[in-house]
């Protein structure tokens, strides 16, 4: 892999989205003592960092996506004897800020590998669209922008085990498959009895029933807005037994699947 050169960032036009990628030693510095207008996102992908700012001192490793909010004095660079892989953005202020928490400098560690790659492949994104520059390439980067945002505000608001986030994840990903609480433990890295007990205490629900709920959401939309029979959508969502689809279906959502059907998809739809 290449990485940009922080040469090539002297005198950047701040004001617009612009990213980079970089991988440097710990000669890398950067100061501004009178902070800048710009917001900045960073993510690290290997090594460590460092931000110094009237808040103190943070460090960031692997996994570690920082926001640093505009206006802020402000030190930045690679930890002593160290490397730091990072890909960063900076940008002018978007009101998802308004959603995160009033810091100079805000890290949240992602702990899954899910949160990891999305954050990545955003920043990639970004760093992309932001050279290309199509014709709607400021709104693009925005809205790539705007999703780490709101994925730092929601990480920062909630404290579950990193483990059932990813349980979670898998779960969604594999909604229409056969899954067996002991394929999901492996997948995880942990026993199916240690899974099962952590899910059950950080959510208050096994594991099969909020698989089954999903699934039920994931019919119900499939119905409602995709003309999906009640035995397609059931089939869709990984349930091999109709009966027992509709069973389920009928405890979460209060009616049958077929009923469900005709009353919230439009009859002009079943005659197109």
């Amino acid at each position: 892999m290449t990485y940009d050169s922080v040469h090539h960032y002297a005198s950047p036009a701040y004001g617009t989205i612009f990213a980079g990628h970089f991988n440097e030693a710990d000669r890398y510095v950067t100061n501004r003592p009178e902070g800048m207008a710009d917001w900045l996102l960073v993510y690290t992908l290997e090594g460590e960092g460092y931000f110094r700012t009237p808040s103190g001192e943070t460090r960031c490793t692997a996994g570690d996506v920082c926001l640093l909010r505009g206006g802020v004095p402000h030190q930045y660079g690679t930890a002593p004897e160290c490397r730091w892989n990072l890909i960063w953005s900076h940008f002018p202020y978007l009101t998802e800020t308004k959603y995160v928490p009033d810091a100079d400098l805000l890290r949240i560690s992602l702990g899954d590998e899910h949160s990891r790659n999305r954050v990545y492949r955003a920043l990639r994104n970004v760093l992309q669209d932001s050279r290309e520059r199509r014709s709607l390439w400021e709104q693009l980067c925005e809205n790539e922008i705007r999703g780490v945002l709101l994925l730092m505000a929601e990480q920062s608001r909630k404290k579950a085990d990193p483990r059932v986030e990813e349980t979670l994840h898998y779960l969604s990903r594999h909604m229409g498959d056969t899954l067996r609480v002991e394929e999901i433990a492996r997948a995880i890295g942990l026993s199916a009895s240690r899974l099962s007990h952590l899910f059950k205490q950080e959510t208050g629900s096994t594991l099969m029933d909020t698989l089954n709920e999903m699934r039920i959401r994931q019919a119900a939309l499939l119905m409602k807005l995709s003309g999906r029979t009640a035995t397609e959508a059931a089939t869709d969502v990984g349930f091999r037994n109709y009966n027992h689809f509709a069973s389920v279906f009928r405890r979460q959502m209060g009616v049958n699947p077929g009923e469900y059907r005709r009353l919230h998809h439009p009859a002009s739809f079943f005659h197109a």
